[in-house]
C-alpha cells in the first residue's frame, strides 16, 4: 500500500506561503484606506491585481486545504512575521493589546487606584494611590484583598492579568472588595467606585542638596512635559533649585514631542533639539521654543542601556549643544520613529517611517540586520565586558560628528555618556537574582501591624537612621527559604550588602512611597553621586578628542 500521508514540510508549506501571502494582502488592503498612508504605496504598485489572487488563495485554503485553518490566526501570523523583516520597531498591535498600549502611554486608566503585590498567592495593598477612590474609600497600605464582587481571590493562584480585570472598569462603576486589614478576623467590605486613575511618568522629584534637585522619569507619556513642570515647579521656586540631575535610566522612551516640549527648558529660542527624516519623510526640525518657565543653570542626565527613543534625543541634544554633562552607560540605540495607523479589526500597525538625528546630524540607531543580536544587546555587551569597562565601547559608525564646543561625538550605536559609570557585578549571582525577586513580598509582610510610630517618620530620617538589622535579615533569608530559595552561603556573602540596601528601600517604600525608595537607593549611587560632584565644580563639559 502506498502511504497518502504528505510529507509534514508538504503540509506546512503551503500554509506557510498563504500566510505570507495573506499578510500582504492585509496590509496592502488596509493601508489606503488612510488618506495619510497611501504615501507608502508606489504607483508602480498593482494593488487590485494582488489582492484579487490573494484572495483567490484564501478562499482555496478555506474551501479545499485538507486541514481546518484559522485563517485569523493565519494573518495575524502573516502580519507578525512580514514586519519582523522590516525593523525591530515595527509591529501588528492586536485590538486587546491596542487598549493597554493606549491606556500606557495616554497617562491614564480607570480603575480603583492601588498598587498591589501578590503576597502567598494573597492580593496585598502596597499603597493606595493618593486621591484615588481606594484612598477615598479607607483602603489602607497592608490591607488584604480577599474578595472581589463577593468572590473569593485570595490563596486561588490568582495572576496580574486576572487582578486587572476584575478591578479595572468604566469610570463611575462601583466594585465590592472584602479587605483583611492587620490581625482582624472579619472583613471589612468596601464599595469603591472606579475613576480615572493617573499613570504618573515622573517617579519622583527631590532635592538632592541645597542646589541640586533630582528628577526620575520612567517613559515620555502624553502628560510627560505637563508632570516635569509641576514637578519642578516647588523644587525652584520653594528650594531655590539651580541645578538638575536627571535620571533617564530605564527609561524606553514614548512621545517624541514630550521629549522637545522637556527639552525646551533647558535652550534658548529657535534651538535644534532634533530633526528626523526618511525615504518618504522629508526632513522636519524640532527647535526649542523660548518658552523656558525655570532658570536651571547646570544639567547632569544620567543614561544606561535601558534608556532609548525619547530619552536619547533628549541626552543627545543636551550632549550635542554642551549644555550640560551625560553620566552613566552607552544608551539603547533606538533612532527609528513609528507612526501608529489603525486597520479595520480594531488593532494597529505601528510602522516605522523616518530616523531621528540629533542636532550634530549623527542617527544613533544602532544596526539590526541581526534581530536576535538586537534584542540581547544587553546580554552581548555584558560579556562583552562594555558595562563594566569604557574602553570595551565599539561604535558602529566611525564618522566623527562635533558638538557645539569642538568635541568628538559618535553615532550608530546609542549615546556615549561623557563620564562612564561602571555597572557592579560583584554581587550578580544566581542567589541574588532569586533573591531579588522576593523583597517586595517580604517587605509588605514585615510592614504588617508593626508600630510605625517606632520608625523614623521622614523619608530623610529614614535614610540616616535606619538600618536592615542582622535579626530582620535572617528573618529575609528563612522567608527566602519558604520560597524555595536555597541558601548558600558564599553567594549570600558576595550579594549580602546589595541585599541589605535593596531590602532597607524596599521598605522605605512601603513607608514614604518612591520617595522613600529613590532616597534610600541614590544615597549610596555611584551615578548620581558623580552627577552632583560635576555639578558642583563648575567645569564646563570635558573636551574628549
Amino acid at each position: 500500500m502506498i502511504d497518502q500521508t504528505p510529507p509534514k514540510s508538504r503540509v506546512q508549506l503551503p500554509l506557510i506561503l498563504a500566510a505570507v501571502l495573506a499578510g500582504g494582502m492585509f496590509i496592502g488592503q488596509q493601508l489606503p484606506r488612510y488618506e495619510q498612508n497611501v504615501r507608502f504605496l508606489p504607483n508602480s504598485y498593482k494593488t487590485g491585481q494582488v489582492a484579487g489572487a490573494l484572495d483567490e488563495i484564501l478562499r482555496y485554503i478555506d474551501a479545499k486545504y485538507v486541514d481546518t485553518v484559522d485563517l485569523d490566526a493565519v494573518k495575524k501570523g502573516a502580519i507578525t512575521h512580514l514586519l519582523e523583516q522590516l525593523d525591530p520597531h515595527s509591529v501588528y498591535i492586536s485590538p486587546d493589546e491596542l487598549h493597554h498600549v493606549e491606556e500606557d502611554m495616554s497617562g491614564n486608566f480607570e480603575g480603583i487606584g492601588i498598587e498591589f503585590l501578590v503576597v502567598d498567592d494573597t492580593i496585598q495593598v502596597v499603597t493606595p494611590l493618593a486621591g484615588g477612590p481606594s484612598e477615598t474609600a479607607g483602603i489602607q497600605a497592608g490591607d488584604k484583598i480577599v474578595t472581589i464582587a463577593d468572590s473569593i481571590v485570595a490563596g486561588v493562584k490568582v495572576n496580574n492579568a486576572s487582578i486587572y480585570k476584575r478591578l479595572r472598569g468604566a469610570k463611575g462603576t462601583t466594585v465590592k472588595i472584602g479587605i483583611l486589614r492587620g490581625v482582624e478576623k472579619n472583613l471589612r467590605h468596601f464599595n469603591v467606585v472606579r475613576d480615572v486613575i493617573p499613570v504618573h511618568s515622573v517617579d519622583v522629584a527631590y532635592m538632592l542638596d541645597d542646589q541640586t534637585g533630582y528628577l526620575k522619569i520612567n517613559r515620555f507619556s502624553a502628560p510627560t512635559y505637563q508632570e516635569f513642570m509641576e514637578s519642578l515647579r516647588p523644587l525652584v521656586e520653594e528650594k531655590g533649585m539651580r541645578n538638575l540631575v536627571l535620571d533617564l535610566r530605564g527609561n524606553p522612551g514614548g512621545y517624541l514631542n514630550e521629549a522637545t516640549e522637556l527639552l525646551s527648558q533647558f535652550f534658548g529660542d529657535g534651538k535644534l533639539l532634533v530633526y528626523t527624516q526618511g525615504r518618504t519623510e522629508e526632513r522636519r526640525e524640532y527647535t526649542s521654543n523660548g518658552r523656558a518657565r525655570f532658570d536651571i543653570q547646570n544639567i547632569a542626565v544620567l543614561i544606561d542601556e535601558g534608556s532609548a527613543s525619547a530619552s536619547e534625543i533628549v541626552a543627545g541634544a543636551i550632549q550635542d549643544h554642551d549644555r550640560g554633562w551625560v553620566v552613566g552607560r552607552r544608551s539603547f540605540g533606538k533612532g527609528l520613529v513609528q507612526e501608529q495607523y489603525p486597520l479595520s479589526d480594531g488593532g494597529a500597525i505601528r510602522l516605522t517611517v523616518s530616523r531621528y538625528y540629533t542636532p550634530s546630524g549623527r542617527s544613533i540607531q544602532r544596526d539590526y540586520k541581526n534581530g536576535k543580536d538586537y534584542d540581547h544587546e544587553t546580554d552581548r555587551r555584558l560579556e562583552n565586558g562594555e558595562l563594566s569597562d569604557a574602553s570595551k565601547i565599539t561604535v558602529e559608525d566611525s564618522t566623527k560628528y562635533y558638538t557645539g564646543s569642538g568635541r568628538i561625538v559618535y553615532g550608530g550605536g546609542g549615546i556615549t555618556p561623557d563620564v562612564f559609570i561602571p555597572l557592579d557585578t560583584s554581587y550578580a549571582n544566581d542567589y541574588f537574582f532569586d533573591a531579588r525577586q522576593n523583597l517586595a513580598q517580604f517587605a509588605s509582610r514585615w510592614m504588617e501591624g508593626r508600630d510605625r510610630s517606632t520608625l523614623p517618620a521622614t523619608a530623610d530620617a529614614f535614610v540616616r537612621q535606619f538600618q536592615v538589622s542582622n535579626p530582620v535579615f535572617e528573618e529575609f533569608i528563612s522567608y527566602l527559604e519558604k520560597q524555595g530559595v536555597a541558601r548558600n552561603d558564599k553567594q549570600l556573602a558576595e550579594c549580602q550588602p546589595e541585599l541589605r540596601l535593596q531590602l532597607k528601600a524596599r521598605i522605605a517604600k512601603a513607608l514614604f512611597q518612591d520617595e522613600g525608595l529613590y532616597k534610600v537607593l541614590n544615597d549610596d549611587d555611584p551615578a548620581v553621586e558623580k552627577a552632583i560632584q560635576v555639578l558642583k565644580s563648575g567645569a564646563q563639559v570635558a573636551r574628549r578628542q
